[in-house]
């Protein structure tokens, strides 16, 4: 339950997270460069429409499963083939009737057929929801990164073959299914090792779940007002190319993203252990590591960022994505604000105040919602970039606000004020090497950062020296 202890699973994830990141860019360049602007448009379309229905019937289930795996009420074994039965039935249930709706919306007809295709891989993300929360449980995360792994290998072998035999646009889609369910087969490998995958239906368990579950239900199904609403009401108002501009920068984010959860996962075992035993000592100690491990690298991220955005998009997804630079400066920002959620919105569901958050989500969806409706018809991608940083900021502010009224934990600022100074020193070098190369730059900026983490001691030498040597 150690600093160590956290830091090497958080290691070990990190590891994993830049191999999938660095093969999840090259597959996203592939086909960004092989499809062009209007075809991503379609492909991002897709995403975002089954994207909206799975956000929709998430139910907060790898927190849920993290959280009642981490507590003493039930068998585990019995708990966690409730919990895996439960998620298929209720996926299957809900993504079905996706391809039906897709059909009534005003999409080419090439976007429909994609979401048939792609409505399968969805199953298997849903399931995935079981398999992570349950090694987060176990604090074996490294199995999640093999995963990730090998599905984003799948993705980038297949996309080489399609454009190497000049396959079209519905066989790349495929290939993205594939990739996904590819994760899903390892995760369920994996898991089976040490738990028998088996499907039950014990009343009690599967009340218990959805009594747990279901303020965080709630919250997720206005959380995709604001998540996903930008892309689904800006392909009812822009060019499938706009679209695909947009998508490309917001997919970098969503890369950015998955980084805050990946940490959060890790901690908020912890934390529900100690809070659900009464030890407020430890728990206080892991939240504020949380608050400062989070910051340790939304800082330099978004301020990195904003300064290569241009120059990260060109690299990645090729010349004709050149415009995604500007939206990515601006959706840069709500980068910092989907760490601050994730710091509090995880902790809420450790101390079973998920409930007391759904106010925000609720209003967060109506503001906007209207903000959307207002602003991309008028400025396009860029109203829609702008909405989404306000809705970031919006959650994670009074996530904060409503967690230090039910923990009244006052974060020591120290390690904040000393990220702070080392972020600044990485960006003044980053904006003084920006016509280098990006990668160059990203290099050397983070090697500063790293540094200057060091030398201001926001992060004890030893504790850094003892990770690397286990």
């Amino acid at each position: 339950m150690s600093t160590k202890k956290i830091a090497q699973n958080t290691a070990i994830q990190l590891v994993g997270k830049a191999i999938s990141t660095l093969l999840g860019l090259i597959g996203i360049g592939m086909m960004t460069r092989y499809l062009g602007t209007e075809q991503f448009g379609w492909y991002v379309t897709a995403i975002s429409f089954l994207q909206f229905i799975g956000i929709l019937i998430d139910f907060g289930m790898t927190p849920v499963t993290a959280q009642m795996m981490s507590e003493p009420k039930f068998d585990k074994k019995q708990l966690f083939s409730n919990l895996l039965s439960y998620r298929l039935v209720t996926a299957v249930a809900f993504l079905s009737i996706a391809p039906l709706i897709a059909m009534f919306m005003p999409y080419p007809n090439e976007v429909k057929q994609a979401i048939g295709l792609l409505t399968f891989s969805f199953v298997a993300i849903a399931l995935n929801q079981v398999f992570v929360g349950y090694h987060q449980h176990k604090l074996t995360m490294q199995f999640q990164a093999i995963g990730e792994v090998v599905g984003r290998i799948v993705l980038v072998a297949g996309m080489w073959l399609l454009i190497s035999q000049k396959m079209g646009f519905l066989p790349v889609m495929i290939t993205v299914g594939l990739a996904t369910i590819s994760y899903m087969v390892c995760m369920a490998m994996f898991t089976n090792k040490t738990e028998s995958l088996t499907f039950s239906y014990d009343k009690k368990i599967w009340k218990a779940i959805t009594t747990k579950m279901w303020p965080i239900a709630i919250s997720i199904i206005f959380n995709v007002v604001y998540l996903r609403g930008d892309v689904i009401i800006l392909s009812f108002f822009a060019e499938q190319s706009q679209v695909g501009i947009y998508g490309a920068a917001y997919r970098v984010i969503d890369i950015l993203g998955q980084t805050a959860m990946m940490i959060m996962g890790v901690i908020l075992p912890l934390l529900t252990f100690s809070w659900s035993r009464n030890n407020k000592q430890e728990f206080f100690t892991q939240y504020q590591q949380a608050f400062d491990i989070m910051m340790m690298f939304a800082l330099p991220v978004t301020v990195g960022t904003i300064l290569l955005a241009k120059p990260i998009m060109v690299f990645v997804a090729g010349q004709d994505f050149a415009a995604s630079g500007l939206p990515l400066q601006i959706l840069s920002v709500a980068v910092f604000g989907v760490y601050l959620g994730a710091v509090f919105g995880h902790t809420a569901v450790a101390i079973n105040r998920q409930k007391e958050t759904m106010w925000i989500y609720m209003s967060n969806a109506v503001i906007s919602l209207a903000l959307y409706l207002y602003l991309i018809p008028k400025y396009g991608m860029l109203g829609a970039a702008a909405t989404t940083v306000f809705s970031e900021i919006y959650a994670g502010t009074l996530l904060f606000y409503v967690m230090y009224k039910y923990t009244t934990h006052k974060f020591a600022l120290q390690t904040f004020l000393k990220l702070i100074i080392s972020t600044i020193i990485m960006g003044i070098v980053v904006h003084l090497l920006s016509n280098y190369h990006v990668i160059l730059v990203a290099i050397i900026g983070a090697t500063v950062y790293g540094i200057s983490v060091l030398a201001t001691k926001a992060v004890d030498y030893k504790t850094v020296k003892e990770v690397l040597r286990r």
